[in-house]
């Protein structure tokens, strides 16, 4: 069974949603961000969702491209990825995806990331730029070896590219809360309760939702209707002012807004 859903399921079973967070590999160096994800799983994230910088990130705002940036200049690559997920899946039980552009794993080897992700102890890619249907080599190499593959829903998907998402997606559907870039806003898009409405009408078990959520507050709201809640901006700029301190209290915070009376229950 997939390691990811099992961490969803195992967070309705407490009563509450599942909390997913990003960090950046390499940031602002490669063991505090080793580190960073130990902290982020002790503080009470159910999945770690990593990951490695990329000269193009065109989905990721500001402060994410800030510390992707600087990751990148200090002398991050790609094999990075495998000593970070090896040395945090060690430490810590909690599965861990790789948030990744494609580029990257094109020019590496989908077969080879595949092999050394699992190999790593990684459970999974979340792949925000490439599609179920031009992703074939990926979705047999994922077959092959038992890794999650987290496709993302827009709310302007079409039914028909739902339907597809739906059936190829393991894990969960990262479900995109509004359009544009990463980053926090004051409201989430009421899109997002709408396209987790469509994605269950698809089949969909788990549906976790991102970009946009920053507080305790907009947690326990996305719970509300979804399995389970995305934050990346807001741990990131925590640990850029305060260190992996400041990042694991940031996430304690953030935490604090996921118990609930399980799927489409009040917030507690």
């Amino acid at each position: 069974m997939s390691r990811v859903a099992a961490a969803i399921d195992a967070a309705k079973a407490a009563g509450r949603g599942a909390f997913v967070g990003y960090l950046p590999i390499g940031y602002p160096d490669l063991q505090t961000s080793i580190d960073a994800a130990v902290a982020l799983a002790e503080a009470g994230a159910d999945i770690l969702e990593l990951g490695p910088p990329y000269s193009d990130p065109v989905m990721d705002g500001a402060v994410i491209q800030e510390a992707t940036q600087a990751a990148l200049a200090a002398g991050f690559r790609l094999r990075d990825t495998f000593t970070a997920v090896r040395a945090i899946a060690a430490r810590v039980d909690v599965p861990i995806l790789v948030m990744t552009y494609w580029n990257p794993v094109m020019q590496y080897g989908v077969d080879r990331f595949a092999d050394d992700l699992l190999a790593a102890g990684g459970a999974g890619l979340i792949t925000p730029d490439i599609t179920p249907d031009a992703a074939a080599d990926w979705i047999a190499a994922s077959e092959r070896t038992g890794l999650d593959r987290v496709f993302l829903a827009a709310p302007t998907s079409t039914d028909e590219r739902l339907q597809m998402i739906a059936a190829s997606s393991t894990g969960f559907v990262y479900t995109v809360s509004t359009m544009g870039i990463t980053g926090e806003r004051a409201e989430l898009d009421a899109a997002a309760r709408t396209l987790v409405a469509r994605l269950r009408a698809h089949g969909v078990e788990h549906a976790c939702v991102g970009i946009g959520i920053s507080t305790p507050d907009q947690v326990a709201g996305v719970l509300e209707y979804a399995d389970g809640a995305i934050v990346g901006t807001a741990l990131v700029r925590a640990l850029r002012d305060g260190g992996v301190e400041a990042l694991a209290a940031e996430a304690r915070a953030l935490t604090a807004g996921r118990r609930r009376n399980g799927r489409g229950g009040a917030a507690k």
